[in-house]
């Protein structure tokens, strides 16, 4: 399904499965220093895609944790969590340091060429 395999804890999944319990979708939410938590490893299968199994998992591990949240995404993705009430955090802004070195780190190694860009978000809830 394309996760980065980094971080990883399958206590933390969620987890789609189909009728014969094969893993179809998952995301988990993962815990940095100082309280800061992660939604990351959100992840579909193709032949699953666009039937809101992403959505149902998000909205899952959003009532499980509440805000704040965190994720990074590409850019091209911005408007999708945004349905969910994620808010694109720029550059500048505060961030935890995590997230700003992983944009760092990304904008050098990952996106040098091309349009798209790691986005930072975050849902802070009501």
């Amino acid at each position: 399904m394309g996760i980065n395999p980094t971080g990883l804890d399958w206590q933390r999944f969620t987890l789609a499965v189909d009728e014969l319990d094969q893993i179809v979708g998952c995301g988990q939410v993962k815990n940095h220093r100082a309280g800061v938590r992660e939604l990351a490893s959100l992840a579909v299968a193709p032949a699953w895609r666009g039937r809101g199994l992403a959505g149902a998992i998000m909205r899952e591990l959003m009532q499980q944790t509440g805000p704040p949240l965190w994720l990074m995404c590409r850019s091209s993705l911005v408007s999708l969590y945004a349905k969910f009430g994620f808010e694109e955090v720029g550059p500048d802004e505060d961030q935890p340091g995590y997230f700003r070195r992983m944009r760092t780190l990304a904008g050098a190694l990952l996106f040098a060429s091309g349009d798209d860009y790691l986005a930072i978000m975050t849902w802070p809830g009501d």
